[in-house]
Protein backbone atom coordinates (compact mmCIF):
# COMPACT_ATOMS: atom_id res chain seq x y z
CA UNK A 1 0.00 0.00 0.00
CA UNK A 2 2.96 2.32 0.49
CA UNK A 3 4.25 1.68 -2.77
CA UNK A 4 0.68 2.41 -4.12
CA UNK A 5 0.60 6.16 -2.27
CA UNK A 6 4.21 7.03 -3.57
CA UNK A 7 2.76 6.31 -7.18
CA UNK A 8 -0.21 8.04 -6.34
CA UNK A 9 1.80 11.35 -5.24
CA UNK A 10 4.40 11.42 -7.91
CA UNK A 11 1.53 10.74 -10.48
CA UNK A 12 -0.32 13.38 -9.62
CA UNK A 13 2.14 15.71 -8.68
CA UNK A 14 4.15 15.29 -12.20
CA UNK A 15 1.03 15.33 -14.17
CA UNK A 16 -0.31 18.94 -13.15
CA UNK A 17 2.60 20.96 -14.72
CA UNK A 18 4.07 20.60 -18.61
CA UNK A 19 7.81 19.81 -18.59
CA UNK A 20 10.02 22.93 -18.88
CA UNK A 21 11.82 25.23 -17.04
CA UNK A 22 10.02 28.64 -18.04
CA UNK A 23 7.08 29.69 -19.74
CA UNK A 24 7.90 29.57 -23.13
CA UNK A 25 9.44 25.78 -23.10
CA UNK A 26 5.99 24.91 -21.46
CA UNK A 27 3.74 26.12 -24.32
CA UNK A 28 6.31 24.54 -26.67
CA UNK A 29 5.64 20.89 -24.63
CA UNK A 30 2.16 21.41 -25.07
CA UNK A 31 2.07 22.76 -28.50
CA UNK A 32 3.98 19.54 -29.35
CA UNK A 33 1.45 16.92 -27.19
CA UNK A 34 -1.41 19.06 -28.85
CA UNK A 35 0.18 17.87 -32.03
CA UNK A 36 0.74 14.78 -31.19
CA UNK A 37 -2.70 13.89 -29.23
CA UNK A 38 -4.21 15.34 -32.35
CA UNK A 39 -2.41 12.56 -35.03
CA UNK A 40 -3.49 10.10 -32.47
CA UNK A 41 -6.86 10.65 -32.14
CA UNK A 42 -7.13 10.79 -36.08
CA UNK A 43 -5.21 7.45 -35.89
CA UNK A 44 -7.94 5.63 -33.51
CA UNK A 45 -10.86 7.29 -34.91
CA UNK A 46 -10.68 8.22 -38.81
CA UNK A 47 -12.88 11.50 -39.44
CA UNK A 48 -12.49 13.06 -36.23
CA UNK A 49 -9.89 15.87 -37.44
CA UNK A 50 -12.83 17.10 -40.02
CA UNK A 51 -15.29 17.51 -36.72
CA UNK A 52 -12.14 19.10 -34.73
CA UNK A 53 -11.48 21.79 -37.71
CA UNK A 54 -15.37 22.64 -38.00
CA UNK A 55 -16.06 22.54 -34.79
CA UNK A 56 -15.77 26.23 -33.05
CA UNK A 57 -13.22 25.39 -31.21
CA UNK A 58 -11.21 22.05 -29.22
CA UNK A 59 -9.17 21.55 -26.52
CA UNK A 60 -6.30 18.68 -25.69
CA UNK A 61 -5.40 17.51 -22.40
CA UNK A 62 -2.45 15.38 -20.71
CA UNK A 63 -3.76 13.72 -17.62
CA UNK A 64 -2.85 11.27 -15.18
CA UNK A 65 -5.10 9.82 -12.75
CA UNK A 66 -4.54 7.54 -10.11
CA UNK A 67 -7.32 5.57 -7.93
CA UNK A 68 -6.77 3.87 -4.44
CA UNK A 69 -9.63 1.79 -3.38
CA UNK A 70 -12.58 4.32 -3.10
CA UNK A 71 -10.51 7.49 -3.45
CA UNK A 72 -9.60 8.88 -7.13
CA UNK A 73 -7.00 11.47 -8.38
CA UNK A 74 -5.56 13.84 -10.87
CA UNK A 75 -4.09 16.12 -13.22
CA UNK A 76 -2.96 17.53 -16.09
CA UNK A 77 -2.62 20.29 -18.22
CA UNK A 78 -3.40 21.25 -21.91
CA UNK A 79 -4.62 24.08 -24.01
CA UNK A 80 -8.04 25.22 -25.51
CA UNK A 81 -7.67 25.80 -29.11
CA UNK A 82 -10.32 28.74 -30.48
CA UNK A 83 -10.80 28.13 -34.33
CA UNK A 84 -12.68 31.08 -35.48
CA UNK A 85 -10.01 33.46 -33.40
CA UNK A 86 -7.21 31.26 -33.02
CA UNK A 87 -6.58 32.03 -29.56
CA UNK A 88 -4.92 29.35 -27.46
CA UNK A 89 -5.61 29.56 -23.86
CA UNK A 90 -3.57 27.20 -21.35
CA UNK A 91 -5.32 25.55 -18.53
CA UNK A 92 -4.45 23.50 -15.58
CA UNK A 93 -6.76 20.16 -14.32
CA UNK A 94 -7.52 18.80 -10.99
CA UNK A 95 -9.97 16.01 -10.41
CA UNK A 96 -11.25 14.42 -7.31
CA UNK A 97 -13.92 11.59 -6.90
CA UNK A 98 -15.36 8.55 -5.11
CA UNK A 99 -15.93 5.29 -6.11
CA UNK A 100 -14.74 2.15 -6.63
CA UNK A 101 -11.19 1.40 -8.30
CA UNK A 102 -7.45 0.42 -7.82
CA UNK A 103 -4.49 1.69 -10.42
CA UNK A 104 -3.11 4.27 -11.94
CA UNK A 105 -3.32 5.22 -15.70
CA UNK A 106 -1.64 8.16 -17.98
CA UNK A 107 -4.31 9.41 -20.78
CA UNK A 108 -4.67 11.96 -23.17
CA UNK A 109 -8.03 13.52 -24.03
CA UNK A 110 -9.54 16.00 -26.96
CA UNK A 111 -12.54 17.84 -26.04
CA UNK A 112 -14.71 19.35 -29.32
CA UNK A 113 -16.82 22.32 -28.85
CA UNK A 114 -19.93 21.73 -30.40
CA UNK A 115 -20.83 25.26 -30.23
CA UNK A 116 -19.10 28.53 -29.22
CA UNK A 117 -21.23 28.91 -26.17
CA UNK A 118 -19.39 25.68 -25.27
CA UNK A 119 -16.17 26.83 -26.26
CA UNK A 120 -16.94 29.89 -23.91
CA UNK A 121 -18.77 28.09 -20.89
CA UNK A 122 -15.58 25.59 -20.39
CA UNK A 123 -12.87 28.24 -21.29
CA UNK A 124 -14.42 30.92 -18.68
CA UNK A 125 -15.89 28.08 -16.01
CA UNK A 126 -14.07 25.15 -17.00
CA UNK A 127 -16.20 22.68 -14.05
CA UNK A 128 -17.08 19.01 -15.55
CA UNK A 129 -18.45 16.39 -13.26
CA UNK A 130 -19.26 13.09 -14.46
CA UNK A 131 -19.38 9.44 -13.93
CA UNK A 132 -16.45 6.97 -15.41
CA UNK A 133 -16.34 3.29 -15.75
CA UNK A 134 -13.31 2.08 -17.14
CA UNK A 135 -10.47 -0.93 -17.65
CA UNK A 136 -7.06 -0.33 -19.11
CA UNK A 137 -4.09 -2.33 -19.62
CA UNK A 138 -1.57 -0.65 -21.64
CA UNK A 139 2.05 -0.20 -21.55
CA UNK A 140 3.83 1.41 -24.25
CA UNK A 141 1.68 -0.31 -27.62
CA UNK A 142 0.67 -3.45 -25.32
CA UNK A 143 -2.25 -3.78 -24.00
CA UNK A 144 -5.65 -1.64 -24.39
CA UNK A 145 -8.99 0.13 -22.98
CA UNK A 146 -12.36 -0.59 -22.57
CA UNK A 147 -13.97 3.02 -21.17
CA UNK A 148 -17.16 4.86 -21.29
CA UNK A 149 -17.05 8.68 -20.15
CA UNK A 150 -19.93 11.01 -19.93
CA UNK A 151 -20.57 13.73 -22.30
CA UNK A 152 -21.81 17.03 -21.27
CA UNK A 153 -23.51 19.92 -23.29
CA UNK A 154 -22.04 20.35 -26.32
CA UNK A 155 -18.59 18.72 -25.75
CA UNK A 156 -17.35 15.43 -27.73
CA UNK A 157 -14.80 13.52 -25.91
CA UNK A 158 -11.97 11.31 -27.10
CA UNK A 159 -9.64 9.80 -24.70
CA UNK A 160 -7.05 7.76 -25.28
CA UNK A 161 -4.81 5.57 -22.61
CA UNK A 162 -0.71 6.12 -22.80
CA UNK A 163 0.19 3.89 -20.08
CA UNK A 164 -1.61 2.60 -17.43
CA UNK A 165 -3.44 -0.07 -15.30
CA UNK A 166 -6.91 0.39 -13.70
CA UNK A 167 -9.97 -1.14 -12.89
CA UNK A 168 -12.68 1.79 -12.01
CA UNK A 169 -15.81 3.00 -11.99
CA UNK A 170 -15.81 6.28 -9.99
CA UNK A 171 -18.48 9.98 -9.88
CA UNK A 172 -15.50 12.82 -10.20
CA UNK A 173 -15.51 16.44 -10.20
CA UNK A 174 -12.98 18.15 -12.56
CA UNK A 175 -11.73 21.41 -12.70
CA UNK A 176 -10.44 22.82 -15.59
CA UNK A 177 -8.83 26.21 -14.62
CA UNK A 178 -6.16 28.85 -16.99
CA UNK A 179 -3.39 28.93 -16.37
CA UNK A 180 -2.10 32.02 -15.03
CA UNK A 181 1.45 31.73 -15.61
CA UNK A 182 0.94 30.53 -19.35
CA UNK A 183 -1.63 33.35 -20.47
Amino acid sequence: MKKLFIAFLTVVLTACSATGENPEEQRAAIAQMNQQVLADVEKASPGAMAQIKSAPGYATFSNAQINLIFIAAGGGYGAVHNNATGEVTYMDMYEGGVGFGLGAKDFRAVFVFNTAEALNNFTEHGWAFGGEADAAAKADEKGGEVGGGVTIGDITVYQLTETGLALQATLKGTKYVKNEKLN
